[in-house]
């Protein structure tokens, strides 16, 4: 900041020091300062407030898969809720328990948001360190609050909106992933089908499309191939519109697609896959109010679980 007002750090401190530093400085030179810190984004008070308390005014965004786009949502609504109060968010991908209780104990973070985990990386999370889980399960840790996507809502209207253009033979690809935000779509998916016949195939997410496509394909080529499939997430339809393809399946024509994330490869696919669209910026904002909240010692409210919406596209059609 100093270097793009062209003054010294200590002209800096003394512009941003209150009433009595600020008038050993010229209203010039306190203009060229302030206008820095509106480019730089810099927030005095916020940035004040952060060293008398001890804090570095930085929180982590754990998240399982940097790649995956539905995080990058997440990540976008954290972001702008953290730079409304004066935080800086720092994503990591990849991690364990024991990263994350490193990360916890190193003092670079005030707290940390963990983002749709695996219940098993989290052993070994210090309990003093302000946490806040995203799309978890709550029972995980009663102790922490959790801000929850409503993805059985999500998975039944999917269901519903098939079931309702007459399709009675659903497939089904599923993520082998073991993180609750899947347990529940599973469970949502078994509950909604109870009365219609289903063809399941599991699919590894951390893969990819191509491994999507590949799982796809085999589904695809049975001899008792359903005519509508719903997918875990957008990146697996996208594997399979690419199996489609290669089969010279049309699509919706031959077979009807369902996708859940409505991240924006599911409006660039061609015929735009119609999704069920899970809020990851109101997730990520919400996240971020949660644990500003913590850290100023102020109690947390439950929150119910973030509505989802089925967001009708063109990747759907009746049945014959």
């Amino acid at each position: 900041m100093a270097r793009l007002a062209g003054v010294s750090q200590a002209t800096v401190s003394l512009v941003f020091s209150g009433p009595e530093g600020g008038h050993r400085v010229s209203e010039a030179t306190r203009e060229r300062v302030r206008a820095a810190a509106d480019r730089l984004g810099y927030r005095p008070q916020a940035a004040g407030r952060q060293l008398r308390l001890g804090r570095s005014g930085m929180v982590m965004l754990a998240v399982p898969n940097l790649l995956g786009p539905f995080f990058g949502r997440v990540l976008s609504g954290a972001h702008e809720e953290a730079h409304r109060r004066g935080l800086a968010v720092v994503v990591s991908s990849g991690w364990d328990g024991a990263t994350l209780a490193e990360a916890a104990t190193a003092g670079r973070f005030d707290g940390l948001l963990v983002c749709s985990p695996d219940d098993s990386q989290l052993g070994g999370l210090p309990a003093a360190m302000p946490t806040v889980f995203l799309d978890a399960d709550p029972a995980l840790d009663p102790a922490r609050p959790t801000v929850e996507l409503d993805v059985a809502a999500g998975m039944r209207a999917a269901v519903d909106h098939l079931a309702a253009l007459g399709h009675r033979r659903i497939g089904h690809l599923r993520s082998t992933l073991s993180a609750h935000t899947f347990r529940v779509r599973q469970a949502a998916f078994e509950a909604a089908t109870a009365d219609l016949e289903v063809i399941e195939a599991g699919v590894s997410l951390n893969e990819g499309a191509a491994a999507a496509r590949v799982v796809a394909r085999e589904l695809l080529g049975r001899a008792d191939r359903p005519a509508a499939i719903i997918c875990d997430d957008d990146v697996v339809a996208s594997g399979l519109y690419q199996a489609a393809a290669e089969l010279g399946l049309a699509i919706p024509a031959d077979v009807s697609v369902v996708g859940i994330d409505n991240v924006p490869v599911a409006d660039l696919l061609v015929p735009p896959l119609t999704t069920v669209d899970l809020p990851g910026e109101e997730l990520g904002r919400w996240g971020v109010t949660a644990l500003a909240a913590l850290l100023d010692g102020d109690p947390v409210a439950p929150t119910a679980p973030l509505p989802t919406t089925l967001v009708v596209r063109d990747s759907t059609r009746r049945a014959d």
